[in-house]
């Protein structure tokens, strides 16, 4: 029997991960570099602006280094900055996940987003308008390509899905992770919804270039709980040599027995996904490596450093909040990406 994922969690580290004075740090996804440096890329936008709505319409991809896995990172530059709205990731660029090529290039997958407005800023925030049914509705995935981690980054002038109306997918779609696979296709994973207020689910698609064309895998979501439970997001698939994985957040807490904690599954062809026999790969109760544990109020957005075929790191973005809050975004005080190390497997 396979050790379960939860159960090669070590102790978070305190003074790891990645964290800005001055902004909302989410997302993070590492890459090792020839040179042996790590390089975190992550989303950040101002705290002058409120958490939420704001992610949504002044997010940027940022890059940051360090040393070691674990970090601590230290910014080092603006991956994927604004580049005007007549672009479809013109306004707005979140949602990051890098990956090498096996070709030794780096691809950076990515939500991005656009809208005619000026964008909000402390004097002007984003109104629900402009936020949730224009950029959020215009939401797409994309990639970019780079020889360095350092860039610089060519973006695609397309998005590498458009939502289809009418179906399960035919409203947005974000949330990237990508398995690159080692003949140079790309297994996509992505998250969608069929209008506003709908549930959010995952569909794949596949193509036999990192730039595209991708191509439906599925007409229907690549999972399906009841409808209690049909409510889940931030996938990261990868490739273990023998058979996918996934890990996702279960935003209900029916699927691996609590809200908002991590899922872990399998497939043997990236397509067609069953549950591991212990489904809770992760929880928000987090024991650090000063001997604390506490209960985050989000880990969200968790992505694993791979390293020889095998995932070292565990990164997720987190949060503090005020005293006896609920998990709510627009609460939220501090956020930063943190870093659990893995027990080799």
């Amino acid at each position: 029997m396979s050790q379960a994922f939860k159960d090669r969690l070590l102790p978070a580290v305190k003074d790891g991960g990645f964290a800005m004075d001055g902004y909302w740090i989410w997302c993070g996804s590492v890459v090792k570099s020839d040179d042996g440096k790590y390089h975190m890329f992550a989303s950040r936008w101002s705290e002058q602006l409120t958490f939420a709505p704001h992610w949504v319409t002044n997010s940027e991809v940022v890059h940051a280094v360090s040393d070691t896995p674990q970090g601590p990172y230290v910014f080092s530059d603006v991956a994927l900055p604004p580049r005007g709205p007549g672009y479809w990731d013109g306004r707005m660029t979140h949602n990051p996940t890098i990956q090498r090529h096996p070709d030794g290039r780096y691809i950076l997958f990515y939500t991005g987003t656009t809208y005619d407005e000026p964008m909000p800023t402390p004097q002007t925030p984003a109104s629900h308008e402009l936020a949730w049914e224009k950029a959020r509705s215009n939401q797409r995935v994309g990639v970019a390509v780079a020889d360095s981690p350092d860039g610089p980054w060519q973006r695609c002038d397309k998005p590498l899905l458009e939502p289809r109306p009418g179906k399960w997918d035919g409203w947005m779609n974000t949330n990237p992770s990508a398995v690159i696979l080692p003949d140079g296709s790309v297994m996509l994973y992505y998250k969608a919804v069929g209008f506003s207020k709908d549930l959010l689910r995952y569909g794949v698609a596949k193509a036999d270039q990192v730039e595209g064309p991708y191509e439906r895998l599925l007409d229907e979501p690549i999972f399906r709980f009841d409808s209690t439970n049909d409510h889940i997001e931030d996938a990261f698939a990868w490739h273990n040599g023998q058979r996918y994985e996934m890990i996702f957040k279960d935003m209900a807490g029916g699927i691996c027995g609590e809200p908002k904690a991590g899922v872990h599954a399998f497939s043997d062809d990236g397509i067609n996904w069953q549950l591991a026999q212990c489904p809770l790969a992760y929880s928000r109760t987090v024991t650090w490596d000063d001997g604390n544990t506490t209960e985050q109020a989000f880990l969200e957005r968790p992505q694993l450093l791979i390293e020889n075929g095998q995932p070292t790191h565990l990164f997720a973005a987190t949060g503090m909040m005020p005293d006896n809050q609920s998990a709510n975004h627009t609460k939220i005080e501090k956020s930063w990406n943190m870093c659990i190390p893995l027990a080799c497997q």
